[in-house]
């Protein structure tokens, strides 16, 4: 089929597919990369605070423990901006369909960077109003860092040649693992800054004196750093030609595309108005809430929405709760035997070990591997290894919990982070980007990343609640008994068996042109030949 193709290619098209991997490559990545870090930093960074806000706004000295975020404020503080990301998702990737990825890629930044800055001086005179001005904030901040999943993702996969396609995505995607990393080693170096300035008694031995009135300062500083990598990468993002395939297929003007293009890869390239003229007569402008679009699409999307927000219910409800995670199992001391900031610290220290031999490696192993072995085969050895990896934590629990076997917790711990990012959590981010038609790819990137968030919330909202402990006497202030994290990590393993299954509704895009992969090449978007990999594709 690619070589009837071939011939009908805009020659502008042709060459991005099959250009050597160039320094404007590299620039791609460096660019739409920071703009995940920069996510990844903001929406993780608070779980590393939230046990903080809890001893600032809500401590009671006359109480055997110190404060904790009631249930109600926890789920807000940390699932608000989740909310706001899956709102930013639709609205932004549609968005980028109708006006271009180029014009709408700067408005996300500085959305992010203002509601950044905003975020750390939330204000108020009472714990109520300063979680609500927070809040405010974080939701817009994640308004800004939704439209960042389907522009970066649809740029770099419309910029990239085919050969190398999947690691250039993922490149970018991989900068999250990064940011993760950041957020803890910055956290960890203001609290073992501020506790060297400001030393403090744990909360049992003298309640009042546990946290320093200068601990406020730590966590706004933490949440106002998060706007400069955002800073650093404006200028580079506003220089950024449109991608050509935007430019040529959707806005229809072959010579723009052919003359940016051509200013990029650093040579000659023809506009030829009249093949891209034939191309668009010939193909099928037909929208998404089409019978057409559900023909040929409507299995791809599914499958596409349903493993992504499958991954996040499992990733997020453990990583926006690690510190509950390692509390349980004791690997954190009790909250009283500590102070305010040597909380911080621990949860903190946890949290980059995990990072650091689970998370980053991951995504680096996906990048390197992916355009070799394919996605579909990735995101099935992923969900395979979380779901392995969280029965092998739920099944002999107690084991884990026992003093002396914390260290095997964490090393298994790890490894679902590892299988997540070396599988679905990488994926679901790239193959949409690929598979859909020109005029609705960043449309198709941000439905499915908001179905992703949407089991982000139900994993942060519902396993705050979930992984209580059954039995009232060890429930958390202000909460009800729940099912356990035993129980709470069957559940994700169970999703992740659901991950499994669906991903054989995803076709394999490897070593294809965007094009080719769609239809838009020969007008027969979606054909039967894309709907399923191949035999040899499944082993």
């Amino acid at each position: 089929m690619a070589s009837r193709q071939q011939p009908q290619q805009l020659q502008v098209l042709s060459a991005l597919d099959g250009a050597k991997t160039q320094w404007y490559h590299f620039t791609a990545i460096i660019v739409a990369g920071m703009g995940f870090f920069t996510d990844a930093y903001d929406l993780f960074c608070i779980s590393l605070v939230t046990k903080l806000l809890g001893r600032i706004y809500y401590t009671d000295p006359s109480s055997s423990d110190p404060g904790s975020l009631p249930p109600n404020v926890a789920a807000a503080v940390n699932g608000v901006a989740l909310c706001g990301t899956l709102a930013g998702q639709i609205f932004f990737g549609w968005l980028g369909d109708r006006l271009g990825r180029k014009s709408v890629y700067g408005m996300t930044l500085v959305l992010m960077v203002v509601c950044s800055l905003a975020s750390g001086l939330s204000f108020g005179h009472t714990p109520t109003s300063v979680m609500a001005t927070l809040c405010f904030f974080r939701f817009w901040l994640g308004f800004g860092i939704g439209g960042d999943y389907p522009l970066s993702a649809t740029i770099m996969s419309e910029y990239a040649n085919k050969k190398t396609r999947g690691a250039f995505i993922a490149a970018v995607f991989a900068m999250q693992g990064f940011g993760i990393l950041a957020g803890g080693i910055v956290t960890l170096v203001l609290s073992t800054v501020f506790r060297n300035a400001f030393p403090a008694p744990a909360y049992q031995v003298n309640a009042a004196a546990s946290t320093v009135p200068q601990a406020d300062y730590v966590w706004r500083i933490i949440l106002m750093l998060g706007a400069v990598p955002a800073v650093l990468t404006y200028y580079w993002r506003t220089k950024m030609p449109e991608t050509a395939r935007y430019t040529a297929l959707v806005a229809g003007n072959a010579k723009q595309a052919s003359l940016d293009m051509s200013k990029v890869l650093q040579s000659e390239i023809e506009a030829e108005p009249e093949k891209l003229e034939e191309i668009i007569t010939r193909g099928q402008d037909y929208g998404l809430f089409s019978s057409q679009f559900a023909k040929r699409h409507g299995l791809h999307l599914a499958g596409t929405a349903a493993a992504w927000f499958l991954v996040d219910v499992a990733y997020y409800s453990q990583n926006l709760f690690q510190k509950d995670i390692f509390s349980s199992i004791g690997w954190i001391p009790k909250a009283r035997a500590m102070d305010a900031l040597g909380e911080v610290f621990r949860i903190s220290r946890a949290q980059t070990l995990i990072a650091l031999c689970g998370t980053v490696p991951g995504y680096w192993f996906t990048v390197f591997l992916i355009d070799r072995i394919g996605r579909f085969t990735i995101q099935l050895v992923g969900f395979a290894g979380m779901m392995a990896f969280m029965l092998g934590l739920a099944v002999p629990y107690h084991h884990w919990t026992t003093p002396g076997n914390h260290v095997g917790f964490v090393v298994m711990y790890g490894l679902t982070f590892f299988f997540a990012n070396f599988g679905p959590n990488a994926t679901t981010f790239i193959v949409p980007a690929e598979i859909f038609p020109a005029r609705l790819r960043s449309t198709c990137h941000g439905i499915s990343a908001a179905a992703g968030k949407a089991g982000a919330i139900i994993g942060a909202f519902g396993f705050l609640y979930a992984a209580q402990s059954p039995d009232p006497a060890h429930v958390d202030a202000g909460y009800k008994p729940g099912i356990g994290v035993q129980k709470a990590l069957y559940v994700l393993a169970a999703c992740n068996l659901l991950g499994f299954l669906v991903t054989f509704l995803v076709p394999e895009s490897k070593g294809k042109s965007l094009e080719e992969i769609s239809g838009e090449a020969d007008g027969e978007e979606g054909n039967a030949n894309t709907v399923h990999p191949s035999a040899d594709q499944m082993v």
